[in-house]
Order: C-alpha cells, then sequence, then structure tokens
C-alpha cells in the first residue's frame, strides 16, 4: 500500500509509560509476513475507561469491553489486539471467541479476565481464528517491553499506510505526568463515540468515574468531528488508562484535560490524512448556525457529500456543492444570509457569489494539500469543525480489493 502523501515524516518518539508494557507478533490471522497481533499488560490499580460504536451491530469485542468497564480497578488489566479479523457479525462463535482470548490472557499473564480488553478490526462476517492467537500469547508476554509502543501501533493497521502515535508530557504540582496513544484507522470512519481503534496510556492517578466523564466529553470534539466515507465501524474502540504512578492526582485538573484532548486532536486528525485513497485534508468551519447541533449537521452533510468530496479530488473550487450540501443537511438555513470562504477568499456571500471571487485563485488554492473551507448560516451562535478528507479512485480500487 503506497504511503499516504499526507503522512507525517516520521513514527514520533513516544515516551515510555510507567506501568504499562507491549509486544506484538505474527499470528497469521489475515496477513502472512506481518505482525498481527499485540498485548499491552497494565500495572494494578490502572484506571480503564472507553467509548465504543453505537453501530447497532456492534462486535462481540465490543460489548465485552462496554460490559467490564466500570469493574474494580485495583487489578492489573491488559489489552489485546488483532488486526485482519474484526470477529464482527460471527454470533455465539464470536462471543466464544472474545472468552477463550480472555481466559488465554488471564492464564499467561495472571489477570482477571474480567480485566482483559479484546478488539479486533478487519473483514466481518468471518469467524475469529483465535486459536492462532492463543498460540503467541506466550511469547507475547515474554517479550513485553516499555519501550515497544512503536510495534504495537504498527500490529493494529489494516489498510492504514502508517503507524499513528501522539504524546503529551506536562507539569502538575511540579510532576510531570506522560500521556501517549496509538491508532489505527484509514476507512470506514464516521464515529459514532469512537473512532476504529485508539489506545491512550498515561501514568496520571485518576478515578473511572471522572477519568470516563472526561473521555466522553473530549471524544465529542475529536473523533466524533472526523469523517472519511459516512462509514461507521461495528468494531470503533476507544480506551485510555491511567495507571497512576506519576502520584499526581489530574481529576478535573485543566492542564490534563487540554494535553489529553490535544492528544486525541493529533491522533484523529491522523486518522483522516490516512483515510483511503486521501490527498487533501480539509477542515471545514462553520460558523453562525441556529445550534451547534445545526453547525454539526452542516459540517458534516459537506464532509460526507460525495459530490464535494470529488470536486476537492480533482482541485475544482466547486463552490455550489457546498450550497447544495447546507441545503440538504437538515439545519436551519436562509440563502441570503450564507456565506462560504475558501482560505481566506470569499466565494459566496448574501445568496450571491461575492463580486471579489476569482476562479482562478480559488483554483490555485485547491492545488494546496491542506485545506481549510467556511460556512457561515448567518443566523446564531452555533458553530462546529468538522475534519475531512477528499474523495478519490484510490478509496476506490482499495475497498473493491479489500476481501481479494
Amino acid at each position: 500500500m503506497p504511503l499516504s502523501p499526507l503522512a507525517p515524516k516520521a513514527f514520533p518518539d513516544l515516551p515510555a509509560i510507567d506501568g504499562v508494557t507491549f509486544a506484538s507478533a505474527a499470528a497469521g490471522v489475515k496477513y502472512k509476513n506481518r505482525e498481527d497481533v499485540m498485548l499491552a499488560c497494565l500495572s494494578a490499580g490502572t484506571t480503564m475507561a472507553g467509548v465504543f460504536t453505537r453501530s447497532a451491530t456492534r462486535a462481540a469485542p465490543v460489548l465485552d469491553c462496554q460490559a467490564k468497564l466500570g469493574a474494580a480497578q485495583s487489578d492489573g488489566a491488559a489489552i489485546l489486539v488483532n488486526s485482519g479479523n474484526a470477529n464482527a457479525f460471527t454470533g455465539r462463535a464470536g462471543t466464544e471467541s472474545v472468552a477463550a482470548l480472555a481466559k488465554a490472557v488471564s492464564d499467561v499473564a495472571g489477570i482477571p479476565a474480567e480485566r482483559v480488553f479484546t478488539a479486533s478490526t478487519g473483514v466481518i462476517g468471518e469467524p475469529l481464528p483465535h486459536d492462532r492467537i492463543i498460540a503467541t500469547l506466550e511469547h507475547l508476554h515474554k517479550a513485553q517491553s516499555a519501550d515497544a509502543m512503536d510495534v504495537a501501533a504498527k500490529a493494529i493497521m489494516t489498510t492504514d499506510t502508517f503507524a499513528k502515535g501522539a504524546a503529551k508530557t506536562v507539569s502538575i504540582g511540579g510532576k510531570q505526568v506522560r500521556i501517549a496513544g496509538i491508532a489505527k484507522g484509514s476507512g470506514m470512519i464516521a464515529p459514532d463515540m469512537a473512532t476504529m481503534l485508539v489506545y491512550i496510556f498515561t501514568d496520571a492517578e485518576i478515578a473511572y468515574d471522572p477519568l470516563q466523564a472526561t473521555l466522553s466529553k473530549l471524544t465529542n470534539r475529536t473523533f466524533n468531528n472526523i469523517t472519511v466515507d459516512s462509514d461507521t465501524s461495528t468494531s470503533d474502540t476507544l480506551m485510555i488508562a491511567a495507571t497512576g504512578k506519576s502520584g499526581v492526582n489530574v481529576t478535573h485538573d485543566p492542564i490534563f484535560e487540554e494535553a489529553l484532548h490535544a492528544l486525541m486532536l493529533e491522533l484523529a486528525h491522523l486518522v483522516v490524512r490516512d483515510g483511503e485513497g486521501a490527498t487533501k485534508f480539509v477542515t471545514i468551519n462553520v460558523t453562525g448556525a441556529a445550534s451547534e447541533q445545526d453547525a454539526r449537521k452542516v459540517g458534516l452533510a459537506t464532509a460526507n457529500s460525495p459530490l464535494v468530496k470529488t470536486a476537492i479530488a480533482g482541485e475544482d473550487p466547486n463552490w455550489g456543492r457546498i450550497v447544495m450540501a447546507v441545503g440538504k443537511s437538515g439545519a436551519l438555513a436562509d440563502r441570503d444570509r450564507l456565506t462560504i470562504t475558501l482560505g481566506d477568499m470569499v466565494l459566496a456571500r448574501e445568496g450571491w457569489r461575492d463580486p471579489s471571487y476569482s476562479e482562478d485563485n480559488a483554483a490555485a488554492y485547491m492545488k494546496n494539500k491542506n485545506l481549510t473551507v467556511g460556512i457561515d448560516l448567518g443566523l446564531g451562535e452555533g458553530a462546529a469543525t468538522i475534519w475531512t478528507c477528499d474523495l478519490t479512485h484510490e478509496y476506490i480500487r482499495i475497498n473493491a480489493d479489500y476481501r481479494s
């Protein structure tokens, strides 16, 4: 798979998080000659929180993780992830696979099965060959390393063209608190409480309820505002593990929350930058809506429009398609109050093409890799920002050949 033209120059240097170790292995779930399983082990007392897809066809691992959240946090914990098979729409067999994997990790690592959180990503509707994963667990347990978050990020990739990671270090009360995270996601991205797979680790100390509340709030400002193709996965999982090893309690701490928000936004943007076939990263700023809900409707209608996305791919400043998207969004709108901008150029305002509009200047701007679209509805104070990418021939090729 060719590297996305929007990829960062290199995987970042992620700090070790005290109380967390990683390892990866090649189980041959689907892929040959590549690592496709990762195991993360977390120290006793680690707080786990998470948000998940609200798809009506949630995968067995998602249902299991949801059931386990909020349980006693005194024991250690483990996260086991495989790529290549989503273990979704697999009926009773899927539930049995999750139970078998949790028990096997418990037996090998000495962690209670109710504290083993599994995730699977890949093809839907195929039974998970969990025996292949179980066969790697002895190696995964023995190979645990605090400095292996990068290999874990690679092991959870499917159609991703690059591994995704981010980190933040902040000073709170004179002590350092570290946060680091990894993500996978490229297609089937229109999250509903999460995005594909994201795992965040911190040495901060915080109880389950405030951590869960903070994660849910920040998800709505980050991962729930990205879209690649308008499709929500059966397997979307976002989890955070707080080991408490720094000894710094961050409950309701604004410095910690700001750092976590920045990290989550960085990971969310990386998912969009690796959108299947993407060549443009697009920020859509909606202002002047009657409500925040209406602003999100307009932003998502624009970001998910195949006509808008293909115009962007063709570097065509066809702002008429944005007008179309606003009109179909279901949000309150008034043609004669609408303003549309591209970068710092005003394309249209007050129901008409702006007198200053230059097709040549707009077309030149469209050649940039990073684009900003502004939509002001002129009706109120509602605002939202949505991030997306273009829709190219490569997206069709990737998805047409996905199971071939």
